[in-house]
């Protein structure tokens, strides 16, 4: 009777030697699979880290040649450098390292000095669509909407077209933001020039009530004065 039990458990034994292989080499092969994973995984990290790394290096580069290039283009718009240019020539040097720096970096500011150059160099129209793809771009920077408009307005009026100067007024007016008493008097001033002197005076009136501090208030008051003696 010994003998038998001792061939099934012999037998048994070697069931559950090969069982616990067989799981060891499940383990070892999940262990595998997981190192692979982990490997894996490990090199798209540090690959996204490099990219970032990269994109940050390019980013900074490029912001300071981008500063590079304002900086010299503020230098040309007012011939900080004194150099012995014409007109035409120094804003359209400015132009030039405006629109290079605006490629590199999108600023408003500097967006809104392409536009100022090509006014004083006399393009009027390409400084209207740049003025116009700056209301739009940058409708939200309150700061520096009001001087788009004012120059849009002054154009309009280089260009005679009075009825788009007072619409481009009465829109920086209604902006509530800085130069609404510029609106004001400006207005005032072409309605008065084109015969409208009580279209004119509502705009003084409205000046002189509203913005008391304004530099403009002792034109508004004797506008008004001399409406009141004629």
């Amino acid at each position: 009777m010994p003998r038998p039990i001792k061939k099934k458990v012999l037998k048994k034994n070697i069931q559950t030697e090969t069982e616990i292989r067989d799981v060891l080499g499940n383990i070892k092969d999940t262990l595998k699979e997981k190192q692979k994973t982990v490997l894996v995984y490990s090199l798209i990290g540090l690959s996204a880290v490099l990219v970032f790394a990269v994109i940050l290096f390019y980013q900074h580069t490029e912001g300071q040649k981008s500063r590079q290039l304002e900086n010299s283009a503020y230098n040309a718009y007012y011939n900080r450098d004194q150099k012995n240019m014409s007109k035409q020539e120094q804003y359209q040097k400015a132009l030039d390292l405006f629109q290079q720096a605006y490629s590199k970096r999108k600023s408003p500011r500097v967006l809104l000095f392409i536009a100022s150059s090509y006014a004083e160099l006399g393009k009027y129209d390409d400084a209207m669509k740049t003025l116009t793809d700056f209301t739009k771009k940058y409708a939200n920077v309150r700061s520096l909407l009001p001087l788009a408009y004012k120059e849009m307005a002054a154009i309009q009026l280089i260009k005679g077209d009075k009825e788009a100067a007072l619409k481009t007024l009465d829109t920086l007016y209604k902006s509530g933001t800085i130069l609404q008493d510029y609106a004001l008097i400006e207005a005032g001033r072409i309605l008065e020039k084109d015969g409208k002197k009580e279209e004119a005076a509502v705009k003084y009136k409205e000046l002189a009530e509203k913005f008391p501090g304004s530099p403009f208030l002792e034109e508004a008051k004797t506008k008004l004065g001399e409406k009141k003696e004629g």
